[in-house]
C-alpha cells in the first residue's frame, strides 16, 4: 500500500510513500515501549529542556513546515505559518506548566498521609486529521510527552510529509529514540495498533464514524480513549450586538482554513429584527474573498483539502437547495483545476436539510433567524453535535442564559470559538468526550493513583 501526498490546488501528485510493513510496524511499537521504560523516570527538567527545544525548532523551521502544510492540504500560507507558531506556543506552555499540573495532591483523611500521584500510562496512539496537520498533533504530543508517555502518530493519509516533519521536530529537539514516532499505515493497521498490548491509550480527532470505530476497539480492550469529533457550532447574533464586529468575526470563524474546522461557526442564528442587515454585510464581506493559490499572499480562500471533499460538500448544498434552501452567495465549484469551492451563504435553512442536520465541513454558512432567546436556544441545541458556540450581545446578563443553556463543550461570548493551550478543549454529544489542553488535558493520559499511608 502506498500513501500519497497530493497538492489540492492542482490535484497533482507531490510525493508517494510506502506504508510500513508489519515487521517495521512491530519494531516501532517495541521501540516505543522500550523508550517508555526509561523515559517515564526522567525528571521534569529533562523533558522541559527538550520541549522548549522543540518550540525553538518549530520557529526556526516555520517557513519550511508551512510550505509543506500548504502543499499537502491547501491551507493559505499565512494561516499555515500561524499554525506552526501556535504549536511552538503549546510546547512552551506545557514545558513550563506540566510539573505544576502533575504535582502530588495531598488529601485530608484518617491516614497519616493520603495523596494522589500522577504517573504516565505508556505508549499512546494519536489518530489525527488533515485539517490542522501540525496543531492537532502538537496539542496531543506536548502534554503526553511532558507527562512521561511516549507518542505514536497515525496521521491522515493525505498529509504524510507533515507527519514525518513532526517526527523530525522531536528528533532534532533531542528526545530519546522512540519517544515520538510517525506510523505510515492505513486504517486497518491502525485498528491493530489500538488492540496491541503495548499501546495503553488512544486519542482521535476526526469524524464521528472514525470515533465510533476507535471507541469500539478501545472499549473492547479496556483502554482509555479521548475523542474530538465533528461540530456544527452555532453563532448567535443578538439585535444589540456590535454588528460590524459580529460580521467580521463571522467571516473569519466560518472561512478560516477554507471552513475546514470542527469549531468553525457553521450555523448563524441571527435575531430576526437584524437578519437582513446582518445578511447584507455578511454577503458583502464573503463576496470579497478572493479564491486562488493558497501560496499567494492576496488569496482570501484556497482549495479544500481533497477533491472528493469538495464534491461531497457540493452535494450537501444541492440537496439543501432542493429541499428549499436559498443560495445568497456562491453555491458552485469554480472552474479551477483543484479542490476549490466557492464561499457560500445559504438562507431559508430548516430541519431535514443537510445544511441544518449535518456538519458542512467547508466554506458554506447557514443563516437562520430567531425570535426570542428560547427559540435561539432551541435552534442552537437542535443538533447531534456539541463542540463549541459563540454568542454576540452587549447584554452580559442576557449572555448568561446562552452560556448555561447551550449544550456544548465551550461557549465564547463576543469572540469566535478557538483553542487555547490554557483552556480545556472538547465536546459533548456526538462531538466526543474527554478534554485536550490545560491541566485537564495533560491528566487524561496519566494514572491518578491514590496513595494511603496508615
Amino acid at each position: 500500500m502506498s500513501i500519497k501526498s497530493i497538492n489540492p490546488a492542482t490535484n497533482s501528485l507531490v510525493k508517494e510513500f510506502d506504508s510500513l510493513t508489519i515487521e517495521e510496524l512491530n519494531e516501532k511499537l517495541e521501540r516505543s515501549a522500550a523508550c517508555f521504560r526509561s523515559y517515564r523516570h526522567t525528571p521534569f527538567e529533562y523533558r522541559k529542556e527538550r520541549m522548549l527545544k522543540a518550540a525553538e525548532v518549530l520557529r526556526q523551521r516555520k517557513e519550511e513546515f508551512a510550505t509543506i502544510i500548504t502543499l499537502e492540504m491547501g491551507k493559505r500560507k499565512a494561516e499555515a505559518i500561524a499554525e506552526v507558531e501556535k504549536c511552538a506556543w503549546v510546547c512552551e506552555f506545557y514545558a513550563e506548566e506540566a510539573e505544576k499540573f502533575l504535582a502530588e495532591e495531598l488529601i485530608a483523611s484518617d491516614a497519616s498521609e493520603s495523596k494522589v500521584v500522577y504517573q504516565p500510562l505508556g505508549p499512546v496512539l494519536a489518530i489525527m486529521p488533515w485539517n490542522f496537520p501540525f496543531w492537532q498533533v502538537f496539542r496531543f504530543a506536548a502534554p503526553a510527552l511532558m507527562a512521561g508517555n511516549t507518542g505514536l502518530l497515525k496521521h491522515a493519509s493525505n498529509v504524510p510529509q507533515s507527519a514525518l516533519a513532526i517526527e523530525s521536530v522531536f528528533v532534532e529537539a533531542g528526545f530519546p529514540e522512540g519517544a515520538f514516532q510517525t506510523l505510515l499505515i492505513g486504517a486497518a493497521d491502525a485498528e491493530k495498533v489500538i488492540a496491541d498490548p503495548i499501546v495503553k491509550a488512544v486519542t482521535l480527532t476526526g469524524s464521528e464514524q472514525a470515533g465510533m470505530r476507535v471507541a469500539r476497539i478501545a472499549g473492547k480492550h479496556i483502554k482509555k480513549s479521548v475523542l474530538e469529533l465533528g461540530g456544527s457550532d452555532p453563532f448567535i447574533v443578538c439585535a444589540d450586538a456590535d454588528l460590524d464586529l459580529a460580521v467580521e468575526m463571522a467571516v473569519k470563524s466560518r472561512f478560516l482554513n477554507c471552513g475546514q474546522s470542527c469549531i468553525a461557526a457553521k450555523r448563524f442564528i441571527v435575531e430576526d429584527s437584524i437578519k437582513e442587515a446582518f445578511l447584507e454585510k455578511f454577503s458583502a464581506k464573503v463576496t470579497e474573498l478572493k479564491i486562488g493559490d493558497p501560496s499567494e499572499g492576496e488569496t482570501g480562500i484556497g482549495p479544500m483539502a481533497r477533491d472528493d471533499l469538495a464534491e461531497e460538500l457540493h452535494h450537501q448544498v444541492l440537496e439543501s437547495v432542493k429541499k428549499g434552501a436559498r443560495v445568497v452567495v456562491g453555491g458552485k465549484r469554480p472552474e479551477l483545476a483543484g479542490a476549490y469551492y466557492e464561499p457560500t451563504i445559504l438562507t431559508d435553512v430548516t430541519f431535514g436539510m443537510p445544511a441544518y442536520d449535518e456538519e458542512l465541513f467547508g466554506p458554506v454558512a447557514s443563516v437562520m433567524p430567531f425570535i426570542g432567546d428560547e427559540h435561539a436556544l432551541m435552534l442552537a441545541n437542535e443538533t447531534k453535535y456539541g463542540l463549541g458556540a459563540s454568542v454576540w450581545t452587549k447584554d452580559l446578563e442576557r449572555a448568561k442564559k446562552f452560556v448555561y443553556g447551550i449544550e456544548s463543550g465551550s461557549v465564547f461570548v463576543n469572540e469566535m470559538v478557538k483553542s487555547d493551550p490554557r483552556l480545556p478543549f472538547g465536546g459533548i454529544k456526538m462531538s466526543g468526550y474527554g478534554r485536550e489542553l490545560s491541566s485537564i488535558g495533560i491528566q487524561e493520559f496519566v494514572n491518578r493513583k491514590t496513595v494511603y499511608v496508615k
